[in-house]
């Protein structure tokens, strides 16, 4: 019995130390790389997923928001005009807000559904549904 205990014991050693602050959502943070007059987005698609939307409403959003035109390509997002990645990261944290966070318990497990005429944000977790605005 001593042995499984320091057996025990050595795993426990060995485990990684609880590092994140505990909530399973990650707000995304934008990697920039300016390039001349314009800002490349190079994680957008991550960004995207990891807030499990459609890009294209994504970023259709961001450029409204930045009052600016852009383009995919590949996986990322050119943007005309220069833009610091904060600028960027609370434009993306006003999108998850509006079209991501639930409003009435805080988690992130909605989608967005359409019906009729109107959007829909659909909590997965609670069962709220509240109207957004259309980008």
């Amino acid at each position: 019995m001593q042995d499984y205990e320091k057996l025990l014991d050595v795993a426990i050693e060995k485990l990684p130390k609880d590092s994140d602050s505990g909530e399973r959502f990650q707000m995304p943070k934008a990697s920039i790389m300016p390039a001349g007059a314009r800002t490349v987005i190079t994680n957008f698609t991550e960004i995207a997923s990891t807030l499990r939307r459609e890009s294209d409403h994504l970023q259709k959003f961001l450029l409204k928001e930045l009052a600016t035109s852009g383009e995919m390509q590949g996986n990322r997002l050119v943007v005309q005009g220069r833009f610091r990645s904060e600028i960027v990261d609370k434009k993306i944290d006003l999108y998850a807000k509006e079209y991501v966070i639930c409003p009435d318990c805080g988690k992130p497990d909605t989608k967005i559904a359409k019906e009729d005429r109107h959007l829909f944000l659909k909590c997965e977790a609670c069962g709220s549904k509240h109207v957004v605005k259309k980008v």
